[in-house]
């Protein structure tokens, strides 16, 4: 008997599927879940002044309106980080950045750690400080080149309900209501030119927002007209073009699903990331059951750990539970193959030509995310008549270091869009 079944025998995991902890969350979160999900998207409804440690910089918290992919309104809580001082008279351009996976309980939004307004500060590199990964990478020069920045945590991290882990259809929406919220809210002095940056998680937000064309024109939001010039990818993931041109009728469906649970449970950790999918898709698609691809006790143990842990953590709890028997939490007969499969393909990019251009950062030694994600991804929205680069990184780049290997390169692209001049096409010819 695997040692999780002894655990949930003995009452450990007495919340259970579906239960909700009190997560202790920091002030300026208590209480956001509670507020009505009502208002134009991108309208600010809580701001405090931060501290950042960056000379010259102001920092705030916001909580804003976003959506998710049912177009349901949801809260969603960010950082801006700005230069201090007047603005100038055409205001400053807006990054916007989508970070990696954190984890999905409430208490996993990087703006929740007591210094969040930093450069990118990553978990798993030995500079490392926290439990998390927060900050936004190049942070410092793009104050200097005299750009705001905001980085939104995504719904479900903070301000009310289950975290749609991976859909990123809903985090493509965040990104998108968040740069409206830094141009709506007091103090920030924006202009309407905007670039988005991200990595693994984030730089799937990033390929969705930049097929969220009719998303981004729809008006009535809290700043309308804003122009998204440029987006930025660092490995990033891609489900549905995984399925692009396959029927997902119930062999190919099956097929999909039986692929993704194959490439994403070679490890703990790589399991660990499939399986908060799992549960991040069902919160985006209620009708879908964790039971019809876990089984009872696995999804019953799931629900618990990933509504009160985050990433590194539930890996952890996950290891300790099941060590090498993890993989008996998935269900030796799955069920619902079409529905999953149709989910997680409307959760992830559209195949719809990028509004702007795009531009991806990849290692070759990434195992997180496959960067075959990347490169069917050029190759469709190439022929869809869009403008998407690839540059893959020097040396033997790992998920981790990708950030850091990036970081240098892209700066003067995003400069160039932001200044008006025109990307060279990046897709491949002949």
């Amino acid at each position: 008997m695997p040692l999780i079944a002894r655990l949930l025998a003995a009452g450990l995991f007495c919340l259970g599927f579906g239960a909700r902890a009190e997560t202790a969350l920091p002030a300026f979160y208590q209480g956001l879940a509670a507020l009505p999900k009502e208002g134009r998207l991108g309208q600010v409804v809580k701001q405090e002044a931060i501290h950042t440690s960056i000379p010259g910089a102001e920092a705030w918290r916001i909580a804003y309106v976003s959506s998710d992919v049912g177009e349901r309104r949801t809260l969603s809580t960010a950082i801006v980080v700005a230069p201090a001082g007047p603005a100038p008279s055409g205001g400053r351009p807006i990054l916007a950045w989508a970070h990696g996976t954190t984890g999905t309980a409430q208490n996993c939004g990087p703006s929740q750690v007591p210094s969040p307004a930093e450069p990118l500060n990553q978990y798993f590199l030995p500079s490392g400080n926290s439990w998390t990964d927060y900050g936004l990478p190049n942070l410092e020069p793009f104050l200097r080149e005299g750009y705001v920045l905001v980085a939104t945590d995504y719904q479900g991290l903070g301000a009310g309900g289950d975290h749609q882990y991976a859909v990123a259809a809903t985090q493509g929406r965040d990104v998108i209501n968040s740069v409206r919220a830094v141009r709506a809210m007091r103090g920030a002095g924006v202009g309407r030119k905007a670039v988005v940056y991200g990595w693994s998680q984030g730089g799937g937000a990033v390929l969705a927002a930049a097929s969220l064309g009719d998303y981004i024109a729809h008006p009535g939001s809290a700043a309308d007209g804003i122009e998204f010039v440029g987006f930025v990818a660092l490995a990033p993931h891609d489900v549905a073009v995984m399925a692009a041109g396959k029927p997902l009728d119930a062999d190919g469906a099956a097929k999909l699903m039986d692929g993704l649970a194959a490439s994403f449970s070679d490890s703990l950790f790589n399991f660990t990331h499939f399986t908060m999918t799992l549960w991040g898709t069902r919160a985006a698609y209620p009708a879908l059951k964790l039971t019809d691809l876990l089984t009872e006790a696995g999804a019953q143990a799931l629900g618990t750990i990933y509504r009160n842990k985050c990433i590194h953590v539930a890996a952890d709890t996950i290891t300790y539970a099941y060590g090498a028997e993890y993989k008996t939490m998935l269900s030796p007969q799955p069920r619902n193959a079409e529905a999953w499969a149709r989910a997680l393909v409307e959760g992830s990019v559209a195949p719809v030509r990028p509004v702007a251009p795009v531009i991806i950062y990849w290692g070759t030694k990434d195992i997180v995310v496959p960067p075959v994600m990347g490169q069917l991804y050029q190759a469709q929205m190439c022929k869809l008549g869009g403008n998407v680069t690839r540059v893959q990184l020097p040396g033997e780049q790992t998920h981790f270091s990708t950030p850091g290997a990036a970081g240098p390169l892209y700066p003067a692209w995003v400069r160039d869009r932001l200044n008006g001049l025109p990307a060279p096409n990046g897709c491949p010819q002949g």
